[in-house]
């Protein structure tokens, strides 16, 4: 298919005569170079993200069974109550007990 040639002479009269309607209503030209000029730029928008809250944990021992309930917990500096705990219950149950460390976050 072929295309329809661009008539340049047209369209430059067409510009031609559109420029000329805006010099014979100089208010609409001076109204429209005023608000070019008098426009502000737009403020920065202020960033959505939150900003990260720092959580602090506290480290401790704790003592769990097989289904992994927390059954005792001790500070971290206790560890070897914490084996000796996990041993007492072990021996006197019929499911195994273990020791794991545990995060837990600091409320103030």
């Amino acid at each position: 298919m072929a295309r329809k040639t661009v008539n340049r002479r047209e369209l430059r009269e067409q510009a031609e005569a559109a420029e000329a309607l805006e010099s014979k209503s100089p208010a609409k030209a001076e109204k429209t170079a005023k608000a070019a000029v008098e426009k502000k730029p737009a403020p920065k928008r202020k960033s959505r993200a939150k900003e990260p809250v720092d959580k602090r944990f506290k480290l401790y021992w704790g003592v769990f069974n097989q289904s992994l309930k927390r059954v005792a917990l001790f500070e971290f500096n206790q560890q070897k109550q914490a084996q000796e705990k996990a041993e007492a219950l072990t021996a006197s149950g019929k499911s195994p007990h273990f020791v794991k460390k545990e995060k837990i976050e600091i409320t103030d």
